[in-house]
């Protein structure tokens, strides 16, 4: 083990010299910053909380009942200015007492809102582990054993996943873990302006059109305005019932061909495999067979539903045409048991990212001894700060790393697919009652429905209500909602790794009350 440093190090006012302090006093308290005893000590403190946490999660209610500030109010304005007596302890209490009550449990196992936010001991640790190891991996030898797990593991996943070897390490591509799907959106537009530019000259990037569908996560637009796209040139394409909500090929082949033929430049078209409000499935082959003709670049946002691709079962779903796509990117935090946050990106072409977000100033970064090992014919040095947006990057290969060791690929399969079961035991039930209806095709955990209406007119309003009342039960469920097309709808998505059988069918019960109490009181009415 290191020797603890000797004494503190501070400004001495002198040109901005550092000059060393030797007053006892700080370099006690230097010391204990990091002392080995305490942090076993306040480590204990915090596994205990979060242990003691999940035994009792039941007793929150999922969403809290509380107004902005509450938590403001209850705080003191100021900081401390100096240290509290055993102040660590008396903070992981406030976290019981004040914050805890305050939040909305993502883990809890009545959480069916919005999409999972999966946890594990695995994943929970690997972030401490991750924590505590606290490196800063932006260039191999800023840490190579960080750098080279990172290239390991997203080759692990992307074989778990099936994707095609063209977007591994392995075979010529390559990926990264970054923080969102956001993140990875914003990367591979800005690889393929680049390389488009590069093309037909910088000049015209006004000229430049991106593609998504009506159902496409938000992020993709605000990704496009960052890129230096012109907001009236991102192709937002309707999308209907009949197809379940999917991108169009003819669709989006017409709207290309529309913006060629007026002298723009079809750049980018962003599939998604599992929209966030009805997990629609875009038809990724034919979509990259559309982009073909005008060089345009296709990623597949897979946040949710890419993890449903490690059981063969769902593969046939999601995974259709991707051997052609550009880039995909999957946020293994929603639903394979590694913590916020971890979205793994891969591309075709690296060399297209490194492109655009490489930066070649910084030799002090660059170790010489690698650089001439991999120009000798040596293994290649990645310098991840030239894979994104940022230089500081975490440590997520480890977490994701301890996951994929400690549960397997199977485990994985056994995880999704018990809450694939329970959706479709949740969706039997919503069949069942002649008073409901399934309003899209359940593929994966998430399940959208709606109380039918003897009114058309006010059907929205109605379920709007149900939602209202079934998420004010103090200790129901908590759901979300969608509306597509016109059509307000009921969002049920399994996957708190907590859930059991026993939530859903307890979740349906609460709805159908709700539901019975509504229509009573209309029959009243009328």
């Amino acid at each position: 083990m290191a020797p603890a440093p000797s004494h503190c190090h501070a400004t001495n006012g002198n040109n901005g010299a550092i000059a060393a302090s030797d007053t006892p006093v700080k370099t006690q308290h230097c010391a204990r910053l990091l002392d080995a005893d305490e942090f076993r000590r306040q480590g204990r403190l915090v596994v205990d909380l979060i242990a003691d946490y999940y035994a009792g999660m039941g007793e929150y209610p999922v969403h809290p009942t509380v107004s902005p500030g509450f938590l403001r109010h209850r705080l003191p304005a100021e900081p401390p200015s100096r240290r509290e007596p055993d102040a660590f302890a008396a903070a992981m209490q406030d976290v019981r007492d004040v914050i805890l009550p305050g939040l909305t449990h993502w883990q809890s196992p009545r959480h069916f809102a919005h999409f999972p936010a999966s946890s594990s001991t695995a994943g929970a640790l690997g972030e401490a582990l991750a924590a505590g190891i606290n490196v800063v991996p932006f260039t191999w030898a800023a840490s190579p054993a960080a750098t080279e797990l990172e290239m390991v593991v997203v080759d692990w996943l992307g074989k778990a996943l099936h994707l095609p070897e063209r977007l591994l390490f392995a075979g010529g591509g390559g990926g990264s873990i970054l923080g969102t799907t956001c993140e990875a959106i914003l990367c591979a537009l800005v690889a393929a302006r680049d390389r488009k530019l590069a093309a037909i000259g910088e000049g015209r990037i006004g000229d430049l059109v991106v593609y998504c569908s009506d159902q496409t996560h938000f992020a993709f637009c605000k990704a496009a305005r960052i890129a230096g796209i012109r907001r009236e040139h991102c192709r937002e394409i309707p999308t209907y019932r009949d197809d379940a909500f999917a991108l169009s090929p003819a669709a989006l082949r017409a709207a290309m061909r529309r913006d060629a033929d007026a002298g723009l430049v079809p750049l980018f078209v962003c599939a998604t495999v599992g929209t966030t409000q009805t997990t629609a499935v875009d038809p990724v082959g034919e979509l990259c067979a559309a982009a073909a003709p005008h060089g345009a670049w296709v990623h597949v946002d897979a946040a949710y539903a890419g993890s449903a691709m490690v059981c063969p079962e769902l593969r046939g779903a999601v995974a259709g045409g991707v051997e052609a796509v550009d880039s995909f990117s999957m946020n293994a935090h929603k639903w394979l048991l590694a913590n916020n946050d971890c979205c793994v990106m891969w591309v075709r072409t690296p060399s297209a990212l490194v492109a655009a977000l490489g930066t070649d100033q910084e030799y002090i970064l660059k170790d010489a001894a690698a650089e001439t090992a991999a120009a000798d014919g040596g293994e290649g040095v990645v310098d991840y700060k030239d894979w994104g947006i940022t230089l500081t990057r975490r440590f997520r290969a480890l977490k994701l790393w301890l996951v994929l060791r400690c549960y397997g690929v199977e485990g994985l399969r056994e995880h999704v697919r018990s809450h694939v079961g329970m959706a479709a035991a949740f969706e039997g039930m919503v069949r069942a009652d002649a008073r409901f209806e399934v309003v899209t095709p359940r593929r994966f955990a998430l399940v959208c429905f709606r109380l039918r209406s003897p009114n058309k007119k006010t059907a929205n309003e109605l379920n709007r209500r149900l939602l209202e009342e079934v998420n004010a039960a103090s200790s129901g469920p908590y759901m979300s909602s969608a509306n597509v097309g016109g059509v307000y709808m009921l969002r049920c998505a399994v996957g708190s790794t907590l859930t059991e059988e026993r939530h859903v069918r307890e979740a349906w019960k609460v709805v159908q009350d709700r539901a019975t109490s509504i229509l009573s009181k209309m029959e009243i009415i009328m």
